[in-house]
């Protein structure tokens, strides 16, 4: 199983990437592997919108048949 994860402006600074695959079962656990993987998104993914295929899930959602994680800092603008 794996999961696509997407990272937009600031998120994909910290992570050094705009995207990669990952394998964690559930999204509390793919949060705690990407800081560990990129410490500096510790700092920011906190405030970050994180969508499961395009939606707000809880974090013991499970990621099993999931394509893609959005992870969106907060953006300035209106």
């Amino acid at each position: 199983m794996s999961v696509r994860v997407r990272y937009f402006a600031a998120a994909a600074d910290a992570a050094g990437t705009d995207a990669e695959d990952r394998g964690e079962p559930t999204l509390v656990a793919l949060r705690a592997a990407v800081v560990a993987d990129h410490p500096e998104l510790g700092g920011i993914l906190d405030r970050c919108a994180v969508l499961v295929d395009g939606e707000r899930r809880d974090d013991d959602a499970p990621l099993a048949g999931a394509t893609h994680v959005d992870v969106l800092p907060p953006f300035a603008g209106g």
